[in-house]
């Protein structure tokens, strides 16, 4: 009996060192190293399904109810938990453990850090920023985050939580709808159009402190935005009539300035003996009331506020005529001076003149000009023959001996008066043809000493064969039609045709030749029969 009792205590005393080598190799099998500290409360293996799912690895779901502050951020699809890099990927991924109790489970590199990732883009003057200048506990509004030993988490982006609010809560907390990123001094996104008040002609260049005044609220500065009478110009303004014509100052006067007036609406001016037309109502009240508007003006003639800008040219008698026997009210810019007037002028309008403007005659530089022009061409127009036509073709220099009033190119010379009479097919010629010429230093004209010659101005093709005292005389064989040889007779020459002769094709005899890089018949040639006939 004794034995049976100690084999059965050896036996209970073996299986329990067996559940003890087992439940070593479990304990190790199952917590495979430390855990940090941040995660030391969770020791034991009750608490392992807090992470991991039985038999499998860590739960990212197990992960973010406990981690709430991250979950609440990817419901919310915010921050860098739900960008490309990390959408996907379970949480321990990045974030393993039991590596020991001083891992560090964030590895978190902040210089490489990409902070567009994040939700919120480092612009402006925040890329200047270190990290810890931002994420530090009174920027945190979460308490539970502010709890943290450290985080980058539960920022609030608004900018007042980080920066104090100049205007103290008058504005909109959407400093961004004024602001850039670069500073807060200048508002560069403020559009004065969308405000209720909008800054039309001397308005848009009044400095902003003349009107946003700064004084003292709550023991610091503040600039006025809010709250700024501005129904009557008399809000900014000094009624300098002590209210004689009533607060609506806009009835005379404009944005652009104090000084132009535009009129008062209210007055009726057809009721004086001046009725203000065309351009005269848009003429201030100034420009014609130089002191006081009761004070008697004169207003009969043109001349009675507006200087005599032609000075005297239209003086006859020793008076001058009224503005408007060539202007009228719609401006001095314009003339009602008609061409039916101009025609009973000294120089009536024909041909091109009918097209040209007024000032291409009668403006020089600045100054306008009537009298004394017109009676020649060359009053107006360059005479480009200066110098270069005889005096007794065109004396005086009287371009209409040879030019028309319709263009210069119609030409009406009588070429029959020089020593060259056009006939034939030079009556068809332009007269540029012959007496101009392309030089190396441009256009030439040609017309004193201009040989008559056909070599001067026709290329000699026989290349001087013909030359006599050397003169080559074309006409001994051509016309003035054209370039066949139709005066020419063989049997003027030193060699007759005769018999068979007659009946020889010319390239038989005059074939062609190359001389000196020349290329030509050849008409001079011997007239022995051996020099043809073998």
């Amino acid at each position: 009996m004794e034995n049976k009792n100690v084999l059965r205590i050896k036996q209970i005393f073996s299986l329990f060192l067996l559940l003890v080598v087992f439940y070593c190799n479990a304990i190790a099998q199952i917590s495979p190293g430390e855990l940090s500290k941040v995660h030391a409360h969770l020791k034991g293996i009750s608490y392992c399904t807090q992470c991991h799912t039985f038999g499998d690895k860590v739960s990212s779901d197990k992960c973010l109810t406990c981690h709430t502050e991250i979950q609440g951020r990817i419901k919310s699809k915010k921050g860098y938990h739900v960008s490309k890099e990390v959408q996907g990927k379970d949480c321990a991924t990045c974030h393993s453990d039991h590596h020991g109790k001083t891992f560090q489970i964030v590895r978190f590199e902040p210089e490489k850090f990409n902070h567009t990732l994040s939700g919120f883009d480092l612009l402006g003057a925040h890329i200047k920023k270190k990290c810890k200048d931002c994420h530090v506990d009174k920027f945190i509004d979460e308490k539970k985050i502010k709890e943290k030993e450290f985080t980058y988490l539960g920022l609030n982006p608004a900018c007042a939580k980080c920066h104090a609010d100049y205007h103290q809560n008058t504005l909109s907390q959407t400093c961004s709808n004024c602001h850039g990123n670069n500073s807060f001094k200048k508002a560069e996104k403020f559009n004065h159009e969308k405000a209720k008040y909008q800054l039309i002609g001397k308005h848009q260049k009044v400095d902003c402190i003349k009107c946003h005044k700064i004084e003292q609220k709550e023991e610091k500065k503040f600039q006025i935005f809010t709250g700024i009478e501005y129904k009557a110009c008399t809000n900014c303004h000094k009624d300098i009539h002590e209210n004689q014509f009533g607060k609506n100052c806009l009835q005379c006067h404009t944005e652009e300035s104090f000084h132009a007036i535009k009129g008062i609406q209210n007055f009726d001016h057809t009721k004086t003996k001046y009725k203000l037309e065309e351009k005269h109502l848009i003429v201030t009240c100034k420009a014609c009331h130089k002191k006081k508007y009761t004070d008697p003006l004169k207003y009969k003639k043109c001349t009675d506020c507006h200087a005599d800008y032609h000075k005297n040219q239209f003086v006859k008698n020793g008076v001058s005529p009224d503005c408007f026997a060539c202007h009228d009210l719609k401006g001095f810019k314009s003339t009602s001076y008609t061409i039916e007037q101009h025609n009973k002028s000294i120089f009536p309008l024909v041909g091109a003149h009918l097209a040209s403007p007024c000032l291409d005659c009668h403006k020089k530089e600045l100054l306008w000009s009537f009298k004394e022009i017109g009676k020649r061409c060359s009053d107006c127009h360059k005479n480009i023959h200066k110098d270069l036509i005889n005096d007794k073709y065109y004396p005086n220099t009287t371009c209409e001996i040879c030019h028309t009033v319709n263009y210069w190119n119609e030409v009406n010379f009588d070429h029959n008066k020089t020593e060259f009479k056009l006939i034939g097919a030079h009556v068809k010629l332009t007269c540029r043809a012959c007496h101009f010429k392309e030089t190396k230093d441009g256009l030439k004209q040609q017309f004193i000493k201009l040989s008559v010659s056909c070599s001067s101005c026709h290329t000699d093709k026989h290349y001087k064969q013909f030359d006599k005292n050397g003169i080559t005389n074309c006409n001994n064989c051509h016309e003035t039609e054209n370039w066949k040889a139709s005066k020419f007779d063989h049997n003027n020459t030193a060699f007759k045709l005769n018999g068979k002769h007659e009946k020889v094709a010319c390239a038989k005899c005059h074939k062609l030749k190359v001389e000196n890089e020349n290329k030509f018949i050849k008409y001079k040639i011997s007239v022995k029969c051996e020099s043809c006939h073998l």
